[in-house]
């Protein structure tokens, strides 16, 4: 009797040369690395040809001299002859994503600031190639597991990363990675650069920040991690009452999902409970017996983006019947490990280290926060931490501007994540949300073109003081609803 895989995610963006004398670097810059020329190569998103480069690193960078691994990256150049030494640095998220992999997304996003900046995409370490922390087992799209299950597998997969020439789970931290950043930006001879992070990268935009301040001419950081952010799902239970509060408010949801809240509570109380349903990339039928915390994870992964919110009445109503399809199909349950999937092995020895560093302050948790905590801390209770320097759970005051991004219904970093962070980076801060938008900004509207004139601006004034004004708060997406089944016969969806 399988059930479906647990859903890990942390908090991910399914989301993505210099000729001039750069800056001296700090004392972790002057760590050895061992540089290799960038080569030209292809990447099977884009048409034309990259550079490709790696730089030979200490595992350990208390040991110089000891194990190396080998970080890839990709440089996007620009062909300008008049071209900058400020490149764009493109931060994944995760923990867990290959940057290299979302490198399409990147050019999206960054392709006007391309045409005189090269565009640089670093697999961090325990992703992509760089010394990868794979388990096969917890990223295949189509393995089913349940919690219990997936500890086990997660402790199985510890064993075998632990025999890896570089199995050392402690080296896999924030703070190294970016010493890892800092020397190739030194490698390539770059001035001080541009960073941008999405979700998860906005914590390692941060804390590069904190150990580089500069080596920083801009940083942009959407969908807020805090580097004391410790709990996952904190305002997933607000998120979801949110949707039943607007239905309430919409006439026609109202008319079409009759006391939505209700509706949801029936579905937790009839669990544990046997259900079939059509995969939504085989087609073929599964049979699974799903919990009460199986529903919660499901719910979970949906309330992301205000699109799939949209369907969630749809969802729950049908559940609640016994018709699980729209559900699965939402949470990517049974997805397929693609460009933005995680390499879990790196993102547990991140999660693990840092949200375990430090004592927890005692709260009560949502249901939320307890089934997705509860699965952490059985598996971050027998994996390696790094050892987390104090530093690192500070915000020093920037000198360098800094555009934050974040989204009013966003069930994992919150606009208060934003405030606060804003807060504490000081005046060449500026934080832009949107109330009713999600987990990431950066296709949102025109939030791209502020995002590149912030970037792009001459001086620092300029850059705080951007133009924003086209970023326009959005009202809820109106809930989806099924065709009739009065339709014309030849469009056949809805009967």
């Amino acid at each position: 009797m399988n059930k479906f895989r647990s859903l890990l995610a942390f908090a991910i963006l399914g989301l993505p040369i210099g000729l001039t004398m750069g800056w001296t670097t700090s004392v972790q810059a002057q760590v050895p690395s061992s540089v290799m020329p960038t080569t030209t190569c292809r990447h099977p998103d884009f048409p034309q040809e990259l550079q490709c480069g790696q730089i030979l690193r200490p595992l350990d960078p208390a040991k110089p001299d000891g194990k190396k691994i080998t970080v890839h990256y990709v440089v996007m150049p620009s062909l300008d002859r008049n071209k900058l030494n400020d490149a764009v640095f493109l931060l994944a998220g995760g923990p867990g994503q290959s940057a290299i992999n979302v490198a399409s997304f990147g050019a999206a996003v960054f392709g006007k600031l391309n045409r005189r900046r090269d565009l640089v995409f670093i697999d961090q370490r325990g992703t992509g190639k760089s010394a990868p922390l794979a388990c096969p087992a917890l990223e295949s799209g189509n393995r089913v597991l349940d919690n219990a299950q997936t500890v086990h597998e997660a402790q199985a997969c510890m064993k075998a990363l632990q025999k890896l020439p570089y199995g050392d789970l402690q080296m896999f931290s924030t703070s190294i990675a970016v010493q890892d950043i800092e020397a190739i930006r030194v490698a390539q001879n770059y001035s001080a650069i541009n960073l941008v992070g999405a979700s998860y990268g906005t914590r390692v935009g941060l804390e590069y920040l904190r150990q580089y301040p500069h080596s920083v001419r801009r940083l942009v950081i959407d969908g807020v991690v805090p580097p004391d952010l410790d709990v996952l799902a904190s305002d997933a239970e607000p998120a979801l009452e949110g949707i039943f509060h607007e239905c309430e408010r919409q006439p026609a949801c109202k008319l079409a999902y009759p006391d939505l809240a209700a509706s949801w509570q029936r579905l937790l109380a009839n669990t544990p409970r046997r259900v079939s349903f059509l995969h939504p990339l085989t087609g073929r039928e599964i049979s699974a017996q799903l919990s009460r915390e199986d529903i919660i994870s499901l719910i979970f992964k949906s309330l992301y983006s205000p699109s799939l919110t949209a369907a969630l009445p749809y969802a729950i109503t049908q559940a609640e019947k016994g018709n699980f399809s729209a559900l699965m199909t939402m949470s990517g349950a049974f997805s397929q490990n693609g460009a933005g999937a995680l390499t879990m092995g790196m993102h547990f020895s991140v999660f693990c280290g840092e949200a375990y560093a430090r004592p927890r302050a005692p709260h009560q948790r949502s249901e939320f926060e307890s089934v997705m905590g509860d699965l952490y801390d059985r598996v971050c209770a027998q994996w390696p931490r790094a050892n987390i320097p104090d530093g690192f759970f500070t915000i020093p005051v920037s000198a360098s501007p800094v555009l934050l991004l974040s989204g009013g219904i966003d069930p994992v970093t919150p606009t208060r994540n934003g405030d606060l962070v804003a807060k504490a980076l000081g005046p060449k801060a500026r934080h832009l949300s949107i109330d009713n938008a999600g987990h990431g900004l950066l296709a949102q509207g025109c939030v791209r073109d502020v995002m590149t004139r912030f970037l792009g601006a001459k001086d620092d004034q300029d850059a705080i003081g951007v133009d924003a004004t086209c970023v326009r708060q959005i009202p809820r997406p109106l809930a989806w609803m099924p065709a009739k089944n009065g339709m014309d016969k030849n469009e056949g969806a809805g009967k």
